[in-house]
């Protein structure tokens, strides 16, 4: 539909791993608020497009274009040390590592490098993404000794995606037509357990000497 041609086998392959691997991803934002919409019985239309909308805001599931922004920012091999130095120095975030879960290596990161390495593809040039991956973790480390940053599920998906032409303002989209299964999975549990979802809320203000 994208490109006006068929896809090949391997890249066939290459957005169904995409596709499976993000499918579920334990109790996250998106997750999470369509779980409460289905708590209410509401359809489960109601609740896809509730979760949905929580990747509305940067901080879930917008990573992967970034990614693709900090390599174009690099550009080139020889510019990979100075760059991840100097933006480590001014405390920006590299984008494609760190989780909010994992304190080590996303195990989604290598199902996604694998499955681009049988792209054979040089698009977005992997070789530049792997030495920007090797020089990203070891600069974090020593950056950061008391923080695990490793590489999360983003890095490989933004050249995955990019490899397979697939225009970067679709990358959301893509996602959470993925997502879309653990979604319709979490609201069907929630609503077979017809349990409305309503946790407690604690005041931590300080109370008034006057009402």
């Amino acid at each position: 539909m994208l490109r006006g041609t068929h896809a090949s086998p391997p890249e066939i392959a290459a957005l169904n791993a995409y596709l499976i691997t993000v499918s579920d991803h334990g109790m996250n934002a998106s997750t999470f608020a369509g779980r409460v919409v289905a708590s209410t019985a509401a359809d489960l239309f109601m609740t896809v497009t509730a979760a949905y909308c929580a990747l509305s805001g940067p901080l879930h599931g917008g990573a992967p274009e970034p990614v693709l922004d900090m390599l174009d920012a690099i550009g080139a091999e020889d510019r990979i040390e100075d760059w991840i130095d100097a933006a480590l120095a001014r405390g920006d975030r590299l984008m494609g590592f760190g989780h909010r879960i994992y304190r080590v290596r996303d195990p989604r990161a290598d199902v996604l490098k694998a499955a681009v390495e049988k792209l054979h593809t040089k698009n977005k040039d992997l070789g530049l993404a792997t030495r920007v991956e090797a020089y990203a973790r070891q600069a974090l480390a020593s950056h950061k000794p008391d923080r695990k940053l490793d590489t999360n599920v983003e890095f490989f998906t933004a050249i995955l995606l990019d490899a397979l032409k697939i225009p970067r303002q679709a990358f959301t989209p893509v996602f959470a037509a993925g997502r879309t299964a653990g979604w319709t999975a979490h609201g069907i549990e929630q609503q077979r357990t017809g349990r409305l979802l309503r946790p407690d809320a604690a005041y931590a203000g300080k109370i008034p000497e006057k009402f």
